[in-house]
């Protein structure tokens, strides 16, 4: 508190009551600027209390005056400059232990408030909570002598001599000298509007992610969490002999048999609910039927099943015999196929739809192979009938010390492949566990829920959210087998069935908001996320206004499981990907290989030197060069790049090739297409690079506009001259296309280099 005389104090109260009276401010209303209870005010006002700093400082920002005019009773007149001799200054406050002058109180219309501050050691402070306090705008504060311990929100930092420290002073803070000495600094306190970032709590998890018991996959996961049920590590053991079939759908179709694992609902809207001893049953019976078929332990299987509930027998009866399963979309053409063949040395194959068999089958003679191939729908020449075959076996399979498990090849993954060929990622039986936290602490699953992730099966996205983690928690699965995506044939399935928890590629949200929401029942739905490309602030915006519901982000990628993302019981920041995940030890680093500090992009990596985490692959199948280029000295590098703030969340940049080198400058597309994205008219929109003869390289949009736009001149200068005052200027698109569609890998992913 300000050791200042009775007589000061009252008129200092006495100016502050008149100003309050001038600008039309009732006691009540200043209270609340000032950010102090209304009691408090009051005897503030009365000159009952000495006046802390930032009353001081609070009250002359509301009332547009300087410190000085309040204090003092004067106003600045010096505009040219004014000086400050050591030791003097303007005494602003002296509070109990902390000393501050004004080092510029005569000098008119400052853009800064500079301050020369005093705080002495206290030896009882050193293990207290630090006291913190909040005003609007921005503070620096450089150490001149001692030692400070500052805290900003939840982050604490230590500054020696000569170390300085930048930040939104909205954001609660507060600071003590520490070591045993005073700490003298500068402090410069800019104006500015309440800038603090939207955060939010995600409470979720104490109040519906619980379980009724113990969980069978508590053999093999242990975690710990905070007090909001926020996850701060996880461990793994007996991961060694781990296999997903046996040790938890056969274990849950023996222990929990009557126990709902998957809705399933055909296209022709067929409703079926299969049990977790129907999945026990019948991914042995396929198991059987496969090993009678000559498909043996190592074989590599493709699965071209859309969503039929087939597929969930033939994978787990996959991972029974040893058989490595290649999950593979339908949207495969003839050459797509003939890669895929050769490349990952496919033997059988068991798919559905005629279109698809027939590229199979031409695919097939091109690459002089002989296929085992089995279908799931009507007899087929040259094909099995997986329906009417698998269904003689036996349900039983022994598992025995030989069987399938830990660091033995699962399951294989063929890549994007935005830049070129796709790559085969290889998972071991050890990738399921990873996906513990997919399921439980990011999409949110309870054994009571049921969890509807939109996701064709031939893409890892599926195994995301439709089989691993999901049955580890012990959660029902929902799964429509849609020809084409409908959100007005989706919608109404949300109430009907009451999904709980909902995930979907951002694509698949901005159809989703383009239909009229409001008049569908989501209320069932509990927990939002999306991952598999970047998400949009526009999308994340328009969707909060229509449903209540907020997206939470995460990034992973088909080499792992989710490596960053917005966990539950976390705070989240609008628009960031959230957090490492406690699985992963996630760093950024430059091309150097220096890891980069807070506020800097470089690449998302894992640090393996330590450990591999459960969910890493094994390496890319018959690809070492690929393997070695991106895991090496200690590091999986993902090419994905970002920046981490302050608070450990991580904020998207773009592929590190898809990087745009122009004049020098380094610049992420995702940002520009953010803000482009805002504007009502755009559909979608892809940024690239062009060569350009003095810069290198230019930006270049390629737009696809909303039904009934022109794209004319006129609005491709509207576009640059929104995108120059929503960023910074020197990210606009100096050129600008309009397309009736864009380039996408089959996944859904934009091809920058094809724009």
């Amino acid at each position: 508190m300000a050791q200042v005389d009775v007589e000061k104090l009252k008129e200092i109260a006495v100016r502050i009551r008149e100003m309050r009276e001038i600008c039309g401010y009732s006691q009540e209303e200043m209270a609340k600027k000032a950010e102090v209870n209304f009691e408090q005010y009051k005897a503030y006002e009365a000159g009952e209390l000495d006046f802390p700093f930032t009353f001081i400082h609070k009250c002359s920002l509301a009332f547009g005056v300087g410190i000085t005019d309040l204090l003092e009773g004067r106003t600045a007149h010096l505009s040219s400059y004014t000086v400050t001799r050591k030791g003097g200054g303007a005494e602003t406050a002296k509070e109990e232990g902390i000393t501050i002058k004004n080092l510029a109180p005569m000098f008119l219309k400052k853009i800064s408030e500079p301050y020369h501050v005093i705080y002495e050691y206290n030896e009882e402070l050193q293990n207290k909570p630090i006291h913190t306090t909040t005003h609007l705008g921005q503070e620096f504060d450089y150490v001149l002598r001692g030692r400070l311990k500052i805290q900003i929100g939840g982050n604490v930092e230590y500054l020696s001599e000569g170390d300085s420290i930048y930040y939104n002073s909205s954001t609660p803070h507060g600071m003590i000298a520490v070591d045993g000495a005073d700490c003298e600094f500068i402090a410069l306190i800019l104006p500015g509007e309440d800038q603090k970032e939207e955060l939010i709590r995600n409470t979720l998890l104490p109040s519906f992610v619980k379980q009724s018991g113990e969980l069978l996959s508590s053999q093999f996961v242990e975690t710990e969490n905070d007090e909001n049920g926020l996850l701060t590590d996880i461990h793994f053991k007996n991961e060694d002999k781990f296999n997903f079939a046996f040790d938890i759908v056969d274990e849950l179709g023996r222990k929990k048999p009557d126990k709902l694992a998957m809705i399933h609902i055909s296209e022709d809207k067929v409703e079926r609910r299969f049990t977790f001893r129907e999945m026990k049953r019948e991914s042995g019976r396929a198991a059987n039927y496969f090993k009678a078929l000559g498909i043996k332990r190592g074989d590599r299987v493709m699965l071209v099943l859309r969503r039929r509930y087939q597929f969930w027998f033939a994978i787990l009866g996959l991972h029974k015999i040893g058989a490595i399963a290649i999950p593979a979309t339908s949207q495969l053409q003839t050459h797509d196929f003939e890669y895929r063949f050769k490349a990952a040395g496919v033997s059988a194959i068991v798919a559905t739809g005629d279109d698809t068999a027939a590229s199979i089958e031409e695919a097939e003679a091109k690459c002089g192979i002989d296929l085992l191939k089995i279908f799931v729908g009507p007899d087929r020449e040259g094909w099995h009938n997986f329906d009417e075959e698998f269904d003689i076996y036996s349900t039983h399979v022994k598992r025995t010390e030989l069987s399938p498990c830990g660091n033995d090849p699962m399951i294989m993954f063929f890549t994007s492949g935005t830049t070129g060929y796709p790559k085969i990622a290889m998972h071991s039986h050890k990738y399921p566990l990873g996906h513990y936290i997919t399921a439980k602490y990011w999409h949110g699953v309870s054994d009571d829920g049921l969890h509807f992730t939109i996701s064709d099966t031939g893409w890892g996205k599926a195994l995301w959210g439709k089989l691993y983690g999901q049955w580890l928690c012990e959660g029902a699965v929902f799964t429509y087998d849609f020809d084409r995506f409908d959100a007005a044939d989706i919608l109404p399935m949300f109430a009907k069935y009451q999904i709980t928890t909902f995930c979907a590629p951002p694509t698949m949200l901005r159809m989703l908001i383009r239909e009229d929401i409001s008049k569908y029942d989501l209320s069932s739905i509990l927990h939002l996320t999306t991952a598999g490309e970047a998400l949009n602030p526009e999308v994340y915006n328009k969707f909060f206004e229509a449903t209540g519901l907020r997206i939470n982000e995460g990034f992973g990628q088909t080499e792992l499981t989710l490596a960053i993302g917005n966990l539950l019981g976390d705070t989240i920041k609008v628009g960031s990907m959230g957090k490492a995940s406690p699985l992963y030890d996630i760093e950024l680093m430059d091309r150097e290989g220096n890891i980069v500090p807070a506020g800097e992009t470089g690449e998302i990596v894992v640090r393996t030197s330590e450990k591999i985490p459960c969910g890493l692959f094994l390496g890319y199948y018959n690809g070492k060069e690929d393997t070695d280029a991106c895991w090496h000295d200690g590091y999986y590098h993902t090419g994905d790049l970002a920046w981490k703030d302050e608070d450990g969340f991580f904020w998207y940049v773009g592929r590190a090739d898809d990087v745009i080198k122009s004049s020098g400058y380094r610049i992420g597309p995702f940002e520009i297409e953010n803000v482009i994205m805002e504007l009502p008219y755009v559909l979608e929109c892809g940024v690239s690079a062009a060569p350009d003869p003095v810069r290198g390289q230019v930006i270049k949009a390629s737009i696809v506009l909303t039904k009934g736009t022109e794209g004319t001149e006129e609005l491709k200068k509207e576009i640059q001259n929104y995108v120059k005052s929503n960023t910074a200027p020197y990210k606009y698109p100096r050129i600008v296309v309009f397309r009736d569609s864009l380039p996408k890998t089959i996944s859904g992913k934009i091809i920058r280099n094809q724009l």
